[in-house]
Order: C-alpha cells, then structure tokens, then sequence
C-alpha cells in the first residue's frame, strides 16, 4: 500500500491551489536549490499524455505495475468527477544532473545508470477535490536501455480541508522498494523532513523572483563538468592567498565566473563556427584571478585595475595586469578585443556597454553589477516598486539596449548576494547604421548627465563622433571620478577602540536591562537581555555617534555586526549573544577541543562586563577569562561541508 507522509500549512496564509504549484515549479526546474547533490535539470517541452501514451511508457499495460500505477494517478480524482479519469495528464520531463567530479564522473556511484529522466504528470483542475503531481523516474543505461524506476514512483498532493486550511501530503507507491544512492534518490526520511518542509515554505511565500533561474543561458551539465574540473584545478590558491580578503569566497566565486564564460564562450564558438579562442580585457580586474583562469585555459586577454594587489606577483609573467586608472575616453578602446568583462566593476559597470560598442562592431561584453553606479557618481533611486538590485539591473540593461546590443540577462551560482549579470552578445542594428547608433549613445549619455546634474562639454558628446574624428583622449563623462588608487577602509575597522567598546557597552547594557531580575539570580538563570531592533538600538546613541557610523560602510549594524562575540544580528533585530546554544560556540558543537583555531586569543566580554559573568566555564569557553589564559592565534583555514542525505 502506498505510503502517506503529510504536514500541514500555516493557518491564514496563501498556500492554495497558487502557491502549491508555485513551489511544485521551483522543486521540478530548480531541484538543487534542495538537494545539493544536483547540479541542475534540463527540461524538455511539456505535453499531454493519455492512457495509450502511458501503456507505452510501462511496456505491459496488462501487468500489476501498471495497474498500481494508473491507480496512483487517479486517486486524486473526485468519484463525483469520474469523467476526468478519461482526460489526458499534462506531463513533463526532465532530465536531472547530478554534479560531476574533476573526472567528470557523476557522483553516483559506477554500477548506476548514467542519467535519470523523471516524468512528471501533473493533476489539476478547479473541478477536483485535490491538486497533485506524480513524479516517475525513468533510468537510462549507458547503451540507451530505458527501463521505469519503479520502487521511487512518489506523488506530492494539496489537499484542502477547510476554508484556508490546507495540507501538503506526500504518497509513495512502493515504500518497502524506495532505493536511495544518495544523489538522485535521497533517502525516504529527508523526502518527508526536509523536501515538504521546503514546499510548505515555497507555497506559503508564493511569490516569483525577480530574475531568472541561475545559468538559464547556457547547458547546465557542460557548466558543471567545467566548473568540477576547474575547481580542482586552482584550489591550491586557497592556501596561498595572501589578501586580507576570504579565499574561499573570494577563489571559489572566480573559478565559477570563469566557468561560467569558458562555457559560453564554448557556446559561442561553436554557434559561429569560430576556430580560435576569444580574446578578452577585464576591466577593473581586482585581484586579477579571473584574468589569470581565462589565459591559462586559452584565452589570449589582460586585465586592468587601479591598485596592483599582493597575488599579482604569483600569478608568472603570461597572465597580463596592468596598473592603471580606466577612465571612459578614446584612450580606453580595445578595438582589436572580443570581449570586454566587468566583475563588479563599480563605477565602470554602466560604461562597459559604451565603450565595448565603441570599441568595435564586434565587441561583446560580460558584465556582473555590484554597486550601484550612474555615468558620473552613484544611481539615484528612480522606482519605489522594484527593489534597488532590481532597477539597476534594469538601468545597466537599458544602457546596453541604448548602445545597440541584445541583451541577455543570467543568475550566477556563485557564493554573493549580488548574482545577475548582463551579456551582449550581439547588436540590434546592422554594421552599416553605426552613424545613427553613435549618436543615439551620445543622446542618452547627455540626458542621463542633464538629469544628475552634471554639465557636460558638447563637443564630446552630442555630435555624432566616428572613429575617424574622435579627439585622442577626450573624456566623454566630465565628473566621472575613477576609484582612488590608494583604497580606504570603511567597515568600521578604523574606529577608536575606546569610541567602539563604549557604543558595545551601552547598548549591551540596556538590552540586559530590559531583563534585569534580582540579585538572588542562580548561574542558571544567566541574564541572556532582551531584543531590539537595529532602529531603535540607534535611537539610543548620540547624534554625533551616528554621524560618525555613518561614514563607515554598514554603520551601526557593521559595528553591532563586527562585535558577535557580544551581539547576534538576525532579521534586523540585535540580541545579547548566549554561548551556551551550540550554534554559537562552534568549536565546541564540531566537537574540537579548547585551544584548537582561534580560541583563546581575545578576551571574554562576557567575563569582564556582563554582572553575572561568562554563563561557560573557563574551560568550555573559547575567550580568556583574564590576561592568563590567553593564548597565540594560530587560525587554520575551515570549508563548510554539506550534510549527506
């Protein structure tokens, strides 16, 4: 007998018939958002399906399999409504990717069949009692055999119990057969524990993103074999890094990036017939990492910025960087240039369009947006019904639009908040309109400078400037201001001490207040304070305090952010940091011992300032109690691991 696991949806919220198909969608064509061991699906066009489509598909439609499977399908349907038995099922299907390895073996294990297809049978209709979808998994073996996985045959179902009440219930249809290997399958509890938790959460949102699905412009498994083998490749980077930035993010988020344009650049090669690799200039190139990836692997290219940084020096002499301020003018053409990249270029990101097609009809650009910029200074807010990152997106793609390209917009995977970015891949207008194209370019560089306030020369923007007549040097932005060559500091790390440890102390202080009890109080009754929000914690400072905060980048919450030895900051909301929960102390949830990392090596605040102390002992806790206990800091790298299924 099929197997029933349900959970039911918060009272009150949205989660009918819309959001359960909403989250049914997000688990269909972005699985792995779940289950981490997927690296993605492709998903081939839907269709309806009918009784003779399915006798097909099960090989013996006279066998016990296929009745229990036509059973499954239709217990969703009313008996009131039997003639809905007859109609066709609107069917899709999908093929899952498991990630790879640096061999570009999957992750499933040798004697598995190569690939997994799911058809997925959706039911639904206002006539019907219940919603549901039934997930079938085909397996196809390395010599093309196609058989029915029929042990992990599972369907998903809203049911509605009363107005606004309604549950998420998931069957399976041979619970004692459920194969796990771990990838594709996970086991039967996490489908229950974690898979419908997710749904109920997904439905009761039911809302869409703003942008689109990650990597929706390229093969999802080309991207993953890449991004496998490249991964191995310059991992040893971690361990050498000598920026005082994360390595892990920092090495990690690049070697996508280059996957990503490694594949559609791949793409894009095979699409036109090209025999030689694309040439590239990254512009704003940081710590050139990037630059060094896309050369080695082939590509002919160089990168720009202006600040030289400490890696530079260990990439060798064939990865080219130059240390240099990029203003947009005629000197920065790069007419000889495939594509120009800008990876959160900041005050270049709206002009990388412009100059890519000034450069040459040919030029192509990648460009990922991070700060918001305008031509000359920051992007002023326009729109109160998008989100900020949302309506600079749209603006960097209107300036592309402007400059004459076809636009495409893609999520990355990488590990930023910060994610989308813009490709021109190639132009809205034919070689021979270039004239009208320049001076379309020249207007709307004029009107976005008129509307900011900034006087521009009309000499350099409001004619129609061909490459013959154009002016060796000449600005074609008056204001624009390249970054400072020398990078200030402002994450509150160059805050007086004593200015910083009094604002910790007085808003510590009136959380345990809002808290306080008696002296009789026991160790157990440890005064953990009360909540506030980041608002009202900065209604509890001077003026000048926040003045001062507020010329450091974050302000007030960087601070309270920067001292978690003290504060926890989540949602918006400052709480008193309690080292008892596990979660906090995470040297001892992992279970190392005291001394192991960075332990030890600053002193408690806790010990010192809170009345009743450190809630730990000096044993269990990993700051000093007194100047006696502490000890050298000998920081070892940490990788985060996912939790297997």
């Amino acid at each position: 007998m099929p197997k029933l696991f349900d959970i039911k949806c918060p009272g009150g919220c949205n989660a009918g018939p819309e959001g359960f198909w909403a989250a049914v969608d997000v688990w269909i064509k972005k699985p792995h958002v779940a289950n981490k061991r997927l690296c993605g699906v492709k998903e081939t066009d839907g269709k309806d399906v009918d009784r003779e489509d399915l006798h097909f598909l099960l090989k013996d439609p006279e066998s016990e399999l296929s009745q229990d499977v036509f059973s499954f399908l239709q217990c969703g349907i009313s008996p009131a409504h039997t003639h809905g038995k007859d109609k066709p099922w609107p069917s899709t299907v999908r093929r899952l990717i498991p990630k790879v390895n640096c061999y570009g073996k999957t992750l499933l294990h040798q004697d598995q069949f190569s690939s997994v297809t799911f058809l997925f049978i959706s039911l639904s209709s206002p006539d019907f009692d219940r919603q549901q979808v039934t997930f079938l998994p085909y397996e196809e073996d390395s010599e093309g055999a196609v058989s029915l996985k029929k042990g992990n045959i599972y369907q998903i179902r809203l049911c509605s119990h009363d107005y606004n009440d309604w549950s998420l219930e998931l069957h399976i249809l041979y619970p004692d057969a459920w194969f796990s290997d771990g990838v594709v399958y996970p086991k039967l509890p996490w489908l229950s524990s974690d898979l419908l938790p997710k749904l109920v959460r997904w439905a009761t949102q039911c809302k869409s993103s703003e942008f689109r699905n990650t990597l929706s412009l390229l093969p999802v498994e080309k991207y993953s074999l890449t991004y496998q083998q490249l991964k191995d490749k310059y991992k040893a980077m971690v361990k050498v890094w000598p920026e005082v930035t994360d390595p892990e993010k920092f090495v990690y988020e690049d070697v996508a990036i280059a996957t990503y344009l490694l594949v559609l650049w791949a793409e894009e090669r095979e699409e036109k017939g090209l025999t030689s690799r694309q040439s590239f200039v990254d512009l704003g190139c940081g710590n050139g990492l990037l630059v060094h990836i896309l050369t080695n692997e082939g590509h002919p290219g160089k990168g720009i910025d202006v600040r030289r940084r400490k890696i530079w020096d260990m990439y060798g002499p064939q990865t080219l960087l130059e240390e240099k301020a990029i203003t947009p003018s005629e000197s920065f053409l790069f007419p000889g240039t495939d594509w120009l990249i800008g990876n959160h270029s900041d005050e270049l990101t709206p002009w990388i369009p412009v100059i890519a097609a000034r450069s040459s009809y040919s030029c192509r650009y990648f460009v990922l947006p991070c700060c918001f910029f305008d031509f000359c200074g920051k992007y002023q807010r326009r729109q109160c019904k998008k989100s900020q990152y949302r309506e600079y997106i749209d603006f960097v793609a209107e300036v592309s639009h402007v400059c004459g390209f076809v636009t495409e917009e893609d999520c990355l995977r990488i590990p930023s908040t910060k994610r989308v970015c813009l490709v021109g891949k190639s132009r809205n207008y034919e070689s021979s309109a270039e004239a009208e194209a320049e001076q379309q370019r020249a207007h709307y560089i004029q009107s976005r400078h008129t509307t900011s306030g900034v006087i521009v020369q009309g000499s350099d923007v409001t004619k129609h400037v061909t490459d013959s007549d154009r002016t060796p040097g000449s600005i074609w932005g008056a204001g624009f201001q390249p970054r400072d060559k020398v990078e200030t500091v402002r994450n509150c790390a160059t805050l007086p001490r004593d200015f910083v440890d009094g604002v910790v102390l007085h808003v510590a202080n009136v959380l345990l207040a809002m808290t306080k009890s008696d002296d009789g109080r026991s160790s157990s009754d440890w005064n953990p304070g009360g909540s506030l929000s980041v608002s009202e914690v900065a209604r509890l400072l001077k003026q000048e305090t926040l003045q001062l905060l507020k010329k450091e980048c974050g302000g007030l919450q960087t601070l309270l952010r920067n001292n978690h030895q003290v504060f926890r900051v989540e949602g918006g909301m400052v709480n008193i940091r309690d080292w008892r929960d596990r979660k906090s102390f995470m040297s001892v949830a992992k279970g190392k011992p005291v001394g192991s990392g960075a332990v030890k090596t600053r002193l408690c605040w806790f010990h010192t300032h809170h009345p009743q102390g450190c809630p730990l002992q000096t044993e269990q806790c990993g700051f000093a109690h007194g100047p006696e206990d502490l000890r050298l800091s000998t920081r070892p790298l940490k990788k985060r691991k996912t939790d297997a299924f």
